[in-house]
């Protein structure tokens, strides 16, 4: 199939795009090149061109929890969030620990979705991440796992740590940590800070994040191996990955639009709608989290999407589970970072597309010849209530819910084909 994209904007400037059996032909300033008289022509009318996303975490919940999100409506509200590839995180029932499971995975997305976006599982890092026996990480790989992780279960065994990282390393795949020192402020439910002390609520002060960071980086400095940081959220944190890069330490991190655009004080009223692990920090960790992903501390932006049914997260507190749902607002929330100017539309294909794809080593478009065909096109102009008549995932626990935001993917093509 050939075709050939028209007046579409990429950084600024009026593009055509030529697409021919799934891949990139050329990408040229607007009607420098006719389509041909066999291409298809589609009239981009000025929106936005953007490549297709990728998010490196996210949690599709099936198996085992399918009335919260499953594969279906977790890639259905990453296609309309204008992702071509997602990494799911292994917390399932049963998690990802054998290669059965990751086979299941494999196997209903593309009965689901074959088309895409693609599905690209995450390894258990250990059995029932358990953190007491390593997974079968060769089975795993085998089976299609592009990563490792004990996912939001911290790695407290240092020489088991040490071991997954090296072998996960000789397998070509790299060990995604979430950070936490379990031992210090356990059973909190926010951040340590004023609000905390308002509230009378347990927090868990910054350091028991950047201890666990620091670990890491060490790790990854004397093993001469990568290590990536799951969702940083504290200035702390991140100028402690800020300074091992400094020595050359091969660390990468991401973070998340919700450490990007809000803090501890939506926490105010026991507000169970915000409550997220790592939690919501203070404003001065919000503004250093801009600053970390525009300066490259910070390499990736991913969503965490943990979707909760209504009931899940209508609780108390202390009751209700931790997580946001982010496939569907994740780049309407970012793009009004690009608003504002504290980003711009480079950075968002750099931290959204190119960086999370380079990192784990799976296909991006860089609208070179020969890329995969894998595009978006972007309205920064529309308005949309957040609500669950207007996402596509099953649910809708996110604190910007009943919000209007402005921007949103309306057309998404992966490996040229067009999705909507």
């Amino acid at each position: 199939m050939k075709f050939c994209l028209t007046n579409a904007r990429h950084l600024g400037c009026d593009v055509d795009l030529h697409i021919e059996d799934g891949k990139v032909v050329t990408m040229t300033p607007a009607g420098r090149i006719p389509p041909a008289g066999d291409e298809a022509v589609e009239d981009a009318q000025g929106l936005v061109l953007l490549p297709g996303l990728t998010d490196c975490h996210v949690h599709l919940r099936e198996p085992g929890f399918e009335w919260k999100e499953d594969i279906a409506s977790g890639l259905e509200a990453a296609a309309h969030g204008g992702f071509c590839q997602v990494m799911c995180m292994p917390n399932t029932n049963p998690c990802n620990d054998t290669a059965g499971v990751t086979y299941l995975m494999m196997a209903k997305a593309l009965k689901s979705h074959p088309h895409g976006p693609r599905l690209c599982p995450v390894a258990a890092a250990t059995l029932g991440l358990k953190s007491q026996t390593m997974a079968p990480l060769g089975e795993l790989k085998e089976a299609g796992c592009v990563a490792v992780s004990n996912d939001g279960r911290p790695m407290t065994n240092t020489e088991l740590m040490r071991r997954t990282m090296e072998y996960a390393h000789d397998l070509g795949l790299v060990f995604t940590d979430h950070c936490e020192d379990l031992q210090l402020a356990p059973g909190y439910l926010m951040n340590e800070g004023a609000v905390s002390g308002e509230l009378g609520v347990m927090g868990q002060p910054v350091v028991g994040e950047a201890l666990q960071v620091a670990r890491d980086c060490m790790l990854a400095e004397y093993l001469g191996i990568p290590v990536h940081i799951a969702h940083v959220s504290c200035k702390l944190a991140a100028d402690v990955i800020a300074w091992f890069k400094s020595r050359g330490a091969k660390v990468t991190a991401e973070t998340c639009p919700h450490y990007l655009l809000l803090d501890e004080t939506l926490m105010a009223g026991y507000n169970a709608w915000a409550k997220v692990n790592p939690p919501l920090r203070t404003p001065a960790d919000r503004e250093a989290m801009v600053k970390a992903v525009k300066d490259g501390t910070i390499d990736i932006i991913v969503t965490d999407h943990a979707p909760h049914a209504d009931l899940d997260k209508d609780q108390t507190l202390d009751e209700a589970p931790n997580g946001h749902t982010g496939l569907d607002l994740s780049l309407s929330l970012i793009w009004g970072l690009v608003r504002e100017g504290a980003l711009s539309e480079a950075d968002v294909v750099r931290l959204m597309a190119e960086k999370p794809a380079e990192i784990f080593s799976l296909p991006v478009n860089r609208f070179n010849p020969g890329d995969p065909a894998d595009f978006i096109l972007f309205d920064p102009s529309l308005e949309w209530v957040v609500s669950p008549e207007t996402i596509y995932s099953k649910s809708c626990n996110t604190p910007h819910r009943g919000k209007t935001l402005q921007g949103r993917c309306v057309h998404n093509w992966i490996g040229g084909v067009k999705l909507f």
